[in-house]
């Protein structure tokens, strides 16, 4: 099957999938289209994000549903809302001339009871994610017991954000004569547990390898310390006009910062993670979708779901620890045959961070050096020129007798003036600024002592190393000396002075949540720094998993907890 045409698609179908453009299908869709069309067994499909897993799903089942019942048929569960409104939007292109085919989306983060409303229209299509699916299920709204075929979409992304008994519970609400269809960019152990206990006997299609690495991707890295990474980030979006790129951050706090950094420095450029209200986060796409916004600074999770083809460049501002979500972020760059780049800003001491991903993934990423203003001029003056040259529509009219006599200028002249003109701010920053000074890997372990930053809302660092060898000789109460920083933990704290936290309430908590366990020993504290709105504290690494497990149970003056590791 070189083109739809070829496959035994409805009229309908094929109609629509000319409409949107589509003529030759991708290698997920030559090989799963044919087999859901003419095959029995339940599937599972390994394949990027990216190469067409909703098209290579939902077309066949839509060739295949009967628009006459008016029970539900097909059930689509993804992880996020954003994947959820995506996959509904591409079911309804497709199904566009099935005139009584109904879909809806069913996610959280919006009322139920108008999900509930839209319900009432008997669809048969429900796309959901895993939450609200469940809570659906529970005031009876939804009935799965005609169901035909159950798609698991981003499966192993859905088990990660801890959906296991969701999607557990879910399966055994479904008839086991549905056929289920697993798609997953990775096959963790855990997705192989759910394909073992509710799969029977499936085919499995692999398109390329999990790891696959778009060949026509440039992948380069930049060394700066923690203090210098904004300012080279800044330097390295100035030396690439013209982009539309995302920026990858590890957590929600530094997200927000170097978005906040970014806009304040006239960027057009906003944030996208999961403290952002729902209205908030579609106000955020919606914009850049529209190229409104030409940066978004993300979260992995956030990110998903954003289905967009014209990324010049993808940043990863703090590197992935998993080397397949280094393959996953920068493929979101290069698509539709176009190239991109993928540019990681990394700290001296993450050169074995470097090295594992470089190792897993096969990837040549090259050093590069982070460019002096005179660089960043010149790629300004190419940015303007290409942007000058391109094909634009004329959005108004005037008489030519407007523009003045020119003909004492040569057009060098008038270049080098429009350039004087259109470049003067960006001139005037670097002028007589110094460079970022060049940083050089190192083979420290990434826990050691000088490594780790603590970070306030208004962008303030502290070198806790230095913080630690100054103080070194400092004794915990009793009189014994303090844990070394190998045998401690730091974790980002979401309460702070503004919900009238104190250190004592920080160790009441540490030790609530860590006193669960086997053990009776109490954990050793460290450091207790409470900011405006959040809060840093250490706790001994061996009560790690008690903490994180228990803290977000807890409240604090009827206020919910949160704990993450701080990066």
């Amino acid at each position: 099957m070189n083109l739809f045409t070829e496959s035994n698609l409805s009229p309908d179908i094929l109609k629509a999938v000319g409409e949107l453009g589509y003529e030759s299908p991708t290698e997920i869709q030559k090989q799963t289209i044919p087999f859901i069309l003419s095959d029995i067994r339940d599937l599972i499909a390994l394949a990027q994000t990216g190469t067409g897993k909703t098209a290579a799903f939902s077309l066949p089942i839509l060739d295949m549903i009967d628009d006459t019942s008016r029970k539900i048929q097909f059930l689509v569960l993804c992880p996020t809302r954003e994947l959820c409104l995506q996959i509904t939007k591409d079911i309804k292109n497709y199904s566009k001339y099935m005139k009584d085919i109904k879909t809806t989306a069913v996610y959280g983060g919006s009322s139920i009871m108008d999900q509930m409303r839209s319900l009432k229209d008997k669809p048969q299509i429900i796309v959901g994610t895993p939450g609200r699916v469940i809570d659906l299920i529970n005031r009876k709204a939804l009935d799965f017991s005609a169901i035909h075929w159950l798609v698991l979409d981003e499966a192993d992304e859905m088990l990660s954000m801890g959906f296991k008994d969701e999607l557990e519970t879910i399966l055994s609400e479904t008839p086991e004569t549905k056929q289920t269809f697993l798609f997953s960019a990775t096959m963790s152990k855990e997705v192989e547990k759910i394909t073992k206990n509710y799969l029977t006997k499936p085919h499995k299609i692999s398109v390329g390898s999990i790891n696959e690495v778009k060949k026509n991707i440039k992948h380069e890295y930049y060394v700066a310390g923690y203090r210098q990474k904004k300012e080279a980030l800044k330097r390295l979006i100035d030396a690439n006009p013209n982009q539309y790129s995302i920026i990858f951050c590890r957590t929600r706090m530094e997200t927000q910062e170097v978005a906040d950094f970014l806009m304040q420095n006239g960027y057009a450029a906003d944030a996208l993670h999961g403290d952002l209200s729902q209205a908030q986060r579609d106000t955020v796409m919606k914009k850049f979708r529209l190229k409104n916004i030409d940066i978004l600074v993300a979260t992995d999770v956030a990110a998903r779901g954003l289905d967009v083809n014209s990324l010049t460049h993808v940043v990863h501002y703090s590197l992935p620890d998993d080397p397949e979500v280094f393959v996953h972020r920068s493929g979101r760059t290069g698509r539709a045959g176009k190239d991109g780049i993928s540019i990681s800003l990394i700290k001296p001491e993450e050169s074995r961070k470097l090295k594992q991903i470089k190792a897993v993934t096969k990837i040549e990423i090259a050093e590069g050096r982070i460019p002096t203003g005179e660089e960043i001029i010149k790629a300004q003056v190419g940015g303007v020129f290409e942007s000058l040259f391109e094909i634009h529509e004329d959005f108004f009219e005037f008489d030519d007798s407007l523009i003045p006599d020119l003909s004492a200028f040569t057009k060098e002249e008038l270049a080098h003036k429009l350039l004087q003109f259109q470049l003067k701010d960006l001139a005037l920053y670097y002028k007589d600024r110094h460079d970022v000074i060049e940083q050089k890997l190192s083979s420290r372990d990434e826990g050691g002592r000088g490594e780790r930053r603590d970070r306030d809302s208004r962008g303030r660092d502290r070198d806790r190393g230095e913080r630690t060898e100054r103080s070194g000789d400092r004794r915990e109460r009793g009189g014994k000396p303090k844990k070394s920083n190998e045998n401690m933990v730091r974790f980002f704290f979401n309460l702070g002075k503004k919900d009238q936290l104190k250190k004592l309430d920080v160790l009441d908590i540490i030790n609530k949540a860590t006193s669960t366990g086997k053990s009776k020993k109490r954990a050793e504290i460290g450091d207790i720094e409470i900011l405006e709105k959040f809060s840093f504290f250490e706790i001994e690494k061996s009560f790690k998993g008690d903490l994180l497990s228990n803290i977000s149970s807890m409240k604090f003056r009827g206020k919910d907890m949160r704990a993450e590791e701080a990066n």
